[in-house]
């Protein structure tokens, strides 16, 4: 699956769609794409990641905390930490867990 993908399914999906685009033993790379305003529920993951902004802008929630990014900006999350992502416009991300 591209990225050009996960942006056509983006046009008939009322959800983030995320797809993984590399997986080894212990390493992986997903894409998430967004619609605007669209959300990823609160969710946590078993690993620390990364969370990689390549295209729009969305806002990373946990706890007490909001973050805002950017485009190109990057964010760790830690494991097991609940979170939620909201898209602040369409929005394109990587997320590297390792």
């Amino acid at each position: 699956m591209t990225i050009d993908e996960i942006k056509l399914q983006l046009k008939q999906s009322a959800h983030p769609v995320a797809r993984v685009l590399y997986i080894k033993d212990h390493f992986r790379v997903l894409s998430i794409g967004f619609n605007n305003q669209k959300v990823l529920k609160d969710h946590k993951t078993p690993n620390d990641s990364t969370l990689l902004v390549t295209e729009g802008h969305v806002c990373y929630k946990e706890s007490e905390k909001e973050i805002i990014l950017n485009q190109y900006d990057e964010f760790k999350t830690p494991a097991n930490e609940i979170h939620s992502v909201t898209a602040l416009k369409d929005s394109i991300c990587l997320l590297i867990q390792s």
